[in-house]
């Protein structure tokens, strides 16, 4: 059961969305075609097999526009449905339901995407020890939802932005000179709830962080071999995570070296939505 993100995270994306597809005059097609007391029932239904994220975006989307709408949810978020799936029934004013349609059907397709496709990584993976992790890499406004729809397909969530985590990237270490002169500046800063992750992108790279007691150090486009090297000489002391470009076609061989986080910013960045239409149920 994944807990679902608070209203409160989810109501304003969901409005703006709605903003933005309203304009300046609202919906003229409903209101020229539609008249303003006709009711509908609608299905919305998941045209290929996925996992499930999301579903609050069409309740929300739908109380904007007229809050006596009903939703039945048939499904839950993080469920694997098969192609032909109800996802939701809703009824109520017709204009309503077909204003909210394509925000509703824009985000969950989206987030339901995200979700299958790292329900698709968590798989390739199964059987190692090895966990997969989104980046930053998401939608400008929608990183709360997509790295939810992440924890909807399995993966667990890497940091969410700047503040909650010191991630020493290799233009910082640029800047301070060197990787333990990055480490150390970061440590000292550091509370005592505060991580530090440092990137390396050698096996010298990574001898010099360990020296200086990172919490996390970062194997950034390594090779199979040199990661297996790389857990060798760490010995569990810290935790690994493998970046850098890492496919559904490769991460099986990441998660075998041994590695403990594999990140993969195609989850949010390069998902395919999931097909999913809203369909009118004959009265």
């Amino acid at each position: 059961m994944i807990e679902p993100l608070p209203d409160l995270l989810v109501a304003p994306v969901v409005r703006a969305t709605l903003a933005e597809d309203l304009g300046r005059a609202g919906d003229v097609t409903a209101q020229a075609c539609v008249p303003a007391d006709a009711q509908l029932t609608a299905d919305f239904v998941a045209r290929r097999g996925g996992v499930v994220a999301g579903l609050s975006c069409i309740r929300l989307a739908l109380a904007e526009l007229d809050p006596s709408t009903t939703v039945h949810e048939l499904t839950e978020d993080g469920q694997a449905v098969p192609a032909g799936t109800t996802l939701a029934r809703v009824s109520g004013n017709a204009r309503a339901i077909l204003t909210a349609e394509r925000t509703a059907l824009n985000l969950i397709g989206r987030l339901c995407g995200i979700a299958t496709l790292t329900q698709d990584f968590v798989d390739a993976v199964a059987g190692t020890h090895a966990r997969i992790t989104d980046t930053r890499k998401t939608t400008p406004g929608l990183r709360a939802l997509e790295k939810y729809a992440v924890r909807c397909g399995g993966g667990v969530n890497h940091r969410f932005g700047l503040d909650d985590a010191i991630l020493i990237k290799d233009n910082h270490v640029a800047a301070c000179g060197s990787v333990g002169e990055a480490v150390r500046r970061a440590k000292a800063f550091a509370g005592h709830l505060m991580k530090v992750e440092v990137e390396v992108d050698s096996l010298l790279q990574l001898q010099e962080a360990l020296g200086n007691d990172p919490d996390v150090i970062m194997l950034d486009n390594f090779t199979l071999d040199d990661m297996r090297e790389a857990v060798k000489l760490v010995g569990g002391r810290v935790v690994l995570e493998a970046s850098g470009g890492i496919t559904l076609e490769t991460v099986r061989g990441v998660a075998e070296t041994g590695v403990d986080v594999i990140s993969v910013g195609a989850l949010t960045h390069s998902a395919k939505v999931l097909d999913i239409g809203l369909d009118a149920v004959d009265a």
